[in-house]
């Protein structure tokens, strides 16, 4: 049995092993999940949001860990989810990202999670806007998401963030390719790191040619900035962090803030209603009326599109 408003309390006392149950009952989807949510509605909106995204190799985790270590000395609880890779045999998380922030680890004011995105598409676990509510909720001033490396669709972690930090690094061929993934439409902050490489200036310059090919500007618009880092080294790091708080101050003064989180509630909200009917679905896979309604399709009496519209007429009816 399961203290949900004992576990809420502890979490919300900076506990670890509180905060760690919590998110195992969400990624669990366990049937206290709803009572959690509740628990943690009235406890969550003080964080501030960030999510790093990138091709795999550009140093997300080490810039992550050098964030982490920024905030930390700055007096901010952090929280950090590392979104790896699932297993292709146990679906669990490979945990890299969490052997290399391993620093952080006897940090009383970190908190750090690795989830398995479970074949999620987007880089992020299916149950990350929970596990963000949690971290939030036991009083972490800064989560950074980090997420798997993105690729052309990949770019979910705009839609869950505050703000996005896109990292590049030079010689991987992110440049022109950057362009094709996407994400130089998502990214708030760019970073080019391990620019003690050769080429770390020819990327930056190319990363500023094309977002100026973007779209235009209205005056005081938000213009993405470029910065340098070499996160190995903590170089840089300083840099991000200002231009961090300065995209923040922009989106509370502009309102923005408040609209993305608005935003963001509001597909939270659909992608639960459609799990659900999903569900519902799938427990209507063996059903008498899902069959004759297939057998109907293959014999030409009726087409897939009216079908699907007597299922779903069937299951709000609650039939």
């Amino acid at each position: 049995m399961v203290d949900v408003p004992q576990l809420v309390a502890q979490a919300r006392e900076g506990r670890p092993r509180a905060v760690a149950r919590l998110i195992s009952l969400v990624e669990g989807a366990a049937p206290e999940l709803r009572e959690v949510m509740a628990a943690l509605a009235p406890l969550t909106g003080g964080a501030y949001v960030v999510g790093l995204t990138g091709s795999p190799g550009v140093g997300k985790s080490t810039t992550t860990s050098a964030l982490v270590t920024a905030y930390r000395k700055a007096g901010k609880r952090v929280g950090v989810l590392a979104v790896d890779p699932s297993s292709p045999f146990s679906g669990g998380a490979l945990l890299g990202d969490r052997v290399r922030m391993s620093d952080h680890a006897s940090d009383p004011g970190v908190y750090i999670r690795s989830m398995a995105t479970r074949g999620h598409l987007g880089g992020l676990a299916w149950a990350a806007p929970q596990a963000i509510r949690v971290l939030d909720a036991a009083g972490c001033d800064v989560i950074l998401v980090e997420t798997v490396g993105v690729g052309q669709s990949e770019v979910e972690i705009a839609s869950q963030a505050d703000t996005s930090v896109v990292l590049l690094a030079p010689g991987m061929g992110d440049g022109i390719q950057a362009a094709k993934a996407g994400i130089l439409e998502i990214g708030d902050v760019y970073v080019v790191n391990k620019a003690d490489r050769d080429g770390a200036d020819a990327t930056a310059r190319e990363l500023n040619h094309m977002l100026g090919l973007g779209e235009s500007r209205a005056p005081g618009d938000w213009r993405p900035p470029i910065v340098k880092t070499v996160a190995a080294r903590g170089e840089g790091v300083d840099e991000v962090v200002e231009a961090l708080e300065k995209h923040r101050a922009w989106m509370e003064e502009r309102g923005v803030l408040a609209r993305r989180r608005l935003a963001r509630a509001s597909r939270e909200v659909e992608t639960i209603a459609v799990t659900t009917l999903r569900s519902r679905i799938g427990d209507l896979s063996g059903d008498r009326h899902l069959g004759a309604l297939a057998e109907r399709i293959v014999a030409g009496e009726t087409d897939p599109y009216r079908a699907a519209d007597e299922l779903v007429e069937g299951l709000t009816n609650g039939g």
